[in-house]
């Protein structure tokens, strides 16, 4: 467990994060509410949710994490823990684990390849690679219910998952990286694909919005002249209002 500890230092023992995060979320998520926390990691989203009265369905594949994420959430009534990842179909896929930092544990060679150019990344190394599930939203909504809110953060495999969903939902969250922009671009696309939506961003981990939601041209605009350093954020998309 001692390789999970700054997991918790980062999302558990910053109490002023944890009220801008559930300020944030309280936006999309209403009491009653059936939210996806896909990707959950150690569970500070499924946490958030939970204590803004939804019903929450967690996602994590790592094994150990998952493990964590059992202890916190698994006695609750109001969570369904699914040990599996999310893309485009079902079946398996190799994770490649950061036992150093599992917060970037990825099904995306593509983000290990890109990693090393950039100094944000400098140092991560993902040294074993383990086959796990993999569900799609779709499945998802066909068994659990169709959500009301779905966030995503799956390590530069957001693409696959949105390419495993055939409906327009009435909101949800991707994260992107300045490391792999064009995955954001295109996840811009997917969505727009599906749906009238409009879209918003919030940076690293300030889970606050900007003040006016964005076309597709200007959330694509706005995401490709994003400095490097800004590296990591969360883009958020909403059906416009008829």
């Amino acid at each position: 467990m001692t390789t999970l500890r700054r997991s918790f230092d980062i999302y558990y023992r910053d109490k002023a994060r944890t009220a801008r995060m559930d300020a944030l979320n309280a936006r999309f998520v209403r009491p009653g509410a059936l939210a996806f926390d896909i990707g959950a990691h150690v569970g500070d989203r499924t946490g958030s949710f939970l204590r803004l009265g939804a019903q929450v369905v967690a996602l994590e594949p790592q094994p150990r994490v998952f493990r964590a994420l059992r202890l916190i959430h698994g006695r609750k009534r109001d969570v369904t823990l699914i040990q599996s990842a999310i893309g485009a179909t079902e079946g398996t896929v190799p994770l490649h684990i950061n036992s150093g930092n599992p917060t970037v544990s990825t099904a995306s060679q593509a983000l290990i390849e890109a990693a090393p150019a950039v100094p944000a990344w400098a140092g991560q190394t993902w040294d074993r690679t383990v086959d796990v599930p993999v569900t799609t939203l779709d499945t998802l909504i066909a068994t659990r219910g169709r959500p009301d809110f779905v966030k995503l953060d799956v390590e530069g495999f957001e693409l696959e998952a949105l390419n495993g969903l055939s409906t327009a939902l009435p909101a949800l969250s991707f994260e992107f990286t300045t490391l792999q922009r064009d995955i954001g671009i295109a996840c811009l696309d997917r969505l727009s694909a599906l749906g009238p939506y409009e879209f918003n961003f919030s940076l690293g981990e300030d889970h606050a919005l900007r003040d006016k939601w964005m076309s597709l041209d200007t959330a694509q605009e706005t995401l490709a002249n994003l400095p490097m350093d800004a590296n990591s954020g969360d883009v958020f998309a909403r059906l416009q209002s008829s």
